[in-house]
């Protein structure tokens, strides 16, 4: 180790220096000039959009295609019902031709029909059609239209969801509605008093306008005159977009500002359900609001 110790300082000079001075390279670079030719100037940027085509996608047509993806699915399982209960040919079924209907007035596609109607004839026992009693937050009252093959799980999570939004299942809720016939029409161009008219002509009980612009009215009539009733407000000029039995509310509930959020967010989860097909309740319009809540209960189902 002691032999070493001189040859240190030389295995730290740089090799390179002593090949540069042995051929004869010069020691240093030559100066940089004092001052290189100014760059060009660069154009100028254009300032992007504040949104992209793939923002609108995924904020308008992502949601609507979900909602129509959700309103399919409730249809197909309108017609396997309609057609479990009564057969798969419409013309000796009135519930299936009804249902038929409706999917023509919502665009539902030929091949989604078709499949429903096909699982029915190869497999006739289909779903069970339920209607179950809840209460929600702040008093309100609901019934849900279920339709299910599987009707213990349907149940169970049924259950959790509304624990989770403040309800329950319960019983005794059915009395504090009224069952009627609801012819759904396009209420646009259509004033009021002519809508009376002809609702009085075709043997309606009563007309409503669905929201303050009178874009959608219901005619209320007789369960049993449904068929009738659409029959002559389709002669009489008029749209139907879907007609069905509903469920009324005898009283509507007023819940204050807290109890209407939560009760609103309840009806959204059970809109997003599947197996939920529609949804009735009492939860009545705010002071200066219009009807219930979006997506809570889709016309025509």
């Amino acid at each position: 180790m002691a032999a070493l110790g001189p040859r240190l300082p030389a295995l730290g000079r740089p090799r390179w220096a002593a090949l540069w001075g042995r051929r004869g390279l010069p020691a240093a670079f030559p100066a940089a000039p004092a001052a290189f030719p100014a760059a060009p100037a660069a154009a100028p940027r254009r300032a992007m959009a504040g949104h992209n085509r793939w923002s609108k996608v995924r904020h308008v047509k992502g949601p609507r295609d979900e909602r129509r993806g959700r309103l399919f699915q409730r249809m197909a399982q309108l017609l396997r019902a309609a057609a479990a209960e009564g057969g798969p040919e419409a013309a000796l079924n009135p519930a299936l031709a009804a249902v038929l209907e409706q999917c023509r007035t919502h665009n539902v596609p030929k091949a989604t029909i078709e499949a429903a109607l096909r699982s029915v004839r190869d497999r006739p026992a289909g779903g069970c059609r339920l209607l179950l009693e809840a209460r929600g937050p702040g008093g309100s009252l609901l019934l849900l239209d279920v339709l299910t093959d599987n009707v213990r799980r349907c149940q169970a999570e049924l259950r959790t969801l509304l624990d989770r939004n403040g309800g329950s299942l319960a019983e005794g809720v059915r009395h504090n509605f009224d069952t009627v016939g609801v012819v759904r029409v396009s209420g646009q161009g259509v004033a009021m008093e002519v809508a009376l008219e002809v609702a009085a002509a075709a043997g309606a009980q009563d007309v409503v306008a669905e929201d303050e612009d009178e874009l959608e009215l219901k005619f209320l009539c007789d369960p049993s005159a449904l068929r009738s009733v659409r029959r002559r407000l389709e002669a009489a000029g008029l749209r139907p977009l879907s007609a069905a039995r509903e469920f009324v509310p005898r009283s509507p509930l007023a819940p204050g500002p807290a109890a209407r959020t939560a009760a609103e967010r309840l009806l959204r989860a059970l809109a997003e359900r599947p197996d939920v097909v529609r949804t009735f309740h009492n939860v009545g319009p705010a002071v200066g609001e219009g009807s219930c809540p979006p997506d809570t209960a889709p016309s025509g189902q």
